[in-house]
């Protein structure tokens, strides 16, 4: 069976960059705004993993001609949101529970190292204004793309605070790992997350390397814990809703 093209209904979706208008002095180029709608639609699960994307269809759906959307296409891929198949359709990653569980463990060693170099060199200021702004943080307020986008911020804060963009880079892209992975959601664990945040950052303005990466380890083993019962919970539940079928 060949891979099944996806036609996005863009009605339903963040707001395209659609029939882009004719770009004025300092504004994003077409292929800018494509690559930042379709970031925004695979980040959000608008498109499923495996998902095969036309980039003709895509071209008309957004209006643009097939050279920025190969630019935006050719982008995603770079950043391990897209995959290219043997026949040269580009398909939205599919990450396996191995892929998960891989990633984390990456994670746990780069955003532990990560706040150790930031700890030492960090300006009190960007401290306090990250701590400050994560107690202000209404509780389950955002959605689940919002609450992710802050997420990521958070995540990438002590890689950009620690002044290493390979490290930024690396975490980056296991964050986009973890993000692909259908059964892992943040959203249903938000203010969990949220308390865990503060615990980190509370160790960090205390400048204590080992409370912070600990509460750092727990935080990402929790999200770990949660999915594998979530994905105890659908083995469980897949032989009962066939049963029913």
């Amino acid at each position: 069976m060949g891979l099944a093209l996806h036609a996005i209904d863009l009605e339903h979706k963040p707001r395209p960059a659609g029939s882009f208008p004719q770009r004025p002095e300092g504004s994003p180029n077409l292929a800018e705004q494509a690559y930042s709608h379709l970031r925004t639609l695979i980040l959000g699960r608008h498109i499923v993993g495996g998902t095969g994307l036309s980039e003709g269809r895509l071209a008309t759906e957004l209006n643009v001609s097939r050279t920025p959307m190969r630019e935006a296409l050719v982008r995603l891929a770079g950043e391990g949101l897209l995959e290219k198949t043997a026949e040269g359709v580009f398909r939205v990653r599919s990450v396996s529970i191995r892929d998960f569980f891989e990633c984390m463990e990456v994670r746990e060693l780069l955003e532990c190292h990560a706040i150790e170099r930031a700890i030492a060199i960090a300006p009190d200021a960007e401290l306090k204004s990250l701590h400050d702004e994560l107690k202000a943080l209404p509780a389950s307020s955002q959605d689940d793309l919002a609450h992710w986008q802050f997420d990521n911020r958070f995540h990438s804060f002590f890689a950009t605070m620690a002044r290493n963009q390979a490290l930024a880079r690396a975490i980056q892209r296991e964050r986009v790992v973890a993000r692909l992975f259908r059964i892992s959601s943040p959203f249903h664990r938000q203010s969990e997350s949220d308390v865990e945040h503060i615990e980190i950052m509370d160790a960090v303005m205390q400048r204590d390397v080992k409370s912070a990466q600990a509460a750092m380890r727990r935080h990402l083993q929790n999200l770990q814990n949660d999915a594998r019962r979530e994905i105890e919970s659908q083995a469980y539940l897949a032989p009962r809703n066939q049963d029913l079928g």
